[in-house]
């Protein structure tokens, strides 16, 4: 944590990440962040992203709300399935279902996938 904590004037934290070696750098114009696991696809479209230096790393933060695609078996050529795939479910539809059913970010994440990403079928399933 660093010393000030809350309310700290913004050019005394830039002087003291300065006086450590840190520098840190919007990226503008950022189209898109792809991030993909084994099992799913988190795209992010027009994020914020930030370049983090410090001891000779370079870490990325993105912020914004992901799309989050799971991934399939393969699919032949031609076959409709293998168009690009719709998200499962945004962070949007993640927050109507924790409003409409009363349940917790998890629990409304695990109906929706459990619903592909059928926000009412989610809704009406956590209902019951």
């Amino acid at each position: 944590m660093m010393p000030g904590g809350r309310g700290m004037n913004p050019k005394m934290l830039q002087q003291m990440m300065k006086q450590l070696g840190i520098q840190v750098e919007e990226i503008d114009g950022v189209e898109r962040v792809v991030i993909e696991t084994p099992t799913k696809t988190y795209t992010f479209t027009k994020p914020s992203v930030s370049a983090m230096k410090a001891q000779g790393q370079t870490t990325y933060q993105v912020q914004g709300e992901p799309a989050i695609t799971p991934k399939g078996g393969a699919t032949a050529p031609g076959d409709p399935a293998a168009a690009q795939p719709k998200a499962l479910y945004s962070e949007e539809d993640v927050k109507m279902v924790m409003q409409a059913a009363g349940v917790s970010k998890d629990k409304a994440k695990q109906a929706l996938e459990e619903a592909d990403g059928e926000v009412a079928t989610a809704i009406v399933a956590l209902s019951r």
